[in-house]
């Protein structure tokens, strides 16, 4: 169980669940007066959080089996709607993974839905010339592209691959848990020096995966993501993405009426 305890401004956090296992008790502090910059646990969740980049250029060195199954036993811990757990992982490497790319590179280029709303579509295109531009493929080449994006299907390289399910029926309520699962298996990974790529490029093609990976019938596809070490040496690694600003996203409501 996870457990809260708070006594003279002393803060105590416990967790006895399987792989989360901890006991930690936080310096005195105000509730009402809280410092991220100062608070221990936040400096290691915002670093972790804020450090992670979906990566494209990965080592070949293999992940064992055990260190992919203890990361998903942390991010099982995600919250999701009555706790349904909407989530299925398929975890590839080896001659399967090289197969699956072998037959999704041979795929004529699928694309994927068009349009997306103006501001949506103004980010997407800062980052293709972000990315595209640090690889010297030209907006117009169409060819290159197309060669940029294909390397998806190999996983960048990485020596694993995922390939996340879905029940079929459900809504778009269990796709939000889904997305809460990915975050948390992507910071557990991150957490042990690992990199992911999240790539919704796998789902073009959904039909050859579901075959491929003998989905039961009621599974979709959601997405794949890469998993491995990230080659350091590579700029694609460090291109910076801008983020919007929080005064551009959120909407406080009846904050004026309270007093500081």
């Amino acid at each position: 169980m996870n457990s809260m305890h708070i006594a003279n401004d002393e803060v105590s956090l416990r967790s006895t669940f399987g792989p989360c296992q901890y006991t930690e008790t936080l310096p005195p502090t105000s509730l009402m007066k809280i410092n991220r910059d100062k608070h221990p646990a936040a400096r290691v969740i915002d670093a972790t959080i804020c450090s992670r980049r979906a990566v494209r250029r990965f080592k070949p060195d293999n992940v064992p089996r055990q260190v992919i199954e203890d990361i998903l036993d942390v991010a099982r811990y995600a919250p999701s709607n009555s706790n349904i757990q909407p989530w299925h992982v398929y975890v590839v490497s080896g001659d399967r993974k090289a197969a699956l790319s072998e037959e999704l590179g041979r795929a004529p280029l699928r694309h994927m839905p068009d349009p997306l709303p103006e501001v949506m579509r103004l980010r997407q295109e800062a980052f293709g010339s972000v990315y595209y531009g640090a690889l010297g493929v030209s907006k117009g080449d169409m060819q290159q592209r197309a060669a940029v994006t294909a390397t998806n299907f190999d996983f960048f390289g990485a020596p694993v691959g995922l390939i996340f399910a879905i029940n079929s029926s459900l809504t778009k309520f269990s796709w939000l848990d889904y997305g809460l699962f990915l975050q948390s298996l992507m910071l557990a990974a991150k957490a042990v020096g690992l990199a992911t790529c999240p790539q919704v490029s796998f789902a073009r093609y959904d039909d050859i995966i579901a075959r491929r990976l003998k989905f039961p019938e009621d599974h979709q596809l959601v997405c794949g993501m890469s998993l491995g070490f990230p080659d350091e040496e590579s700029h694609i690694n460090n291109l910076e993405m801008p983020r919007e600003r929080v005064e551009g996203f959120a909407t406080f409501v009846g904050f004026d009426d309270i007093t500081s």
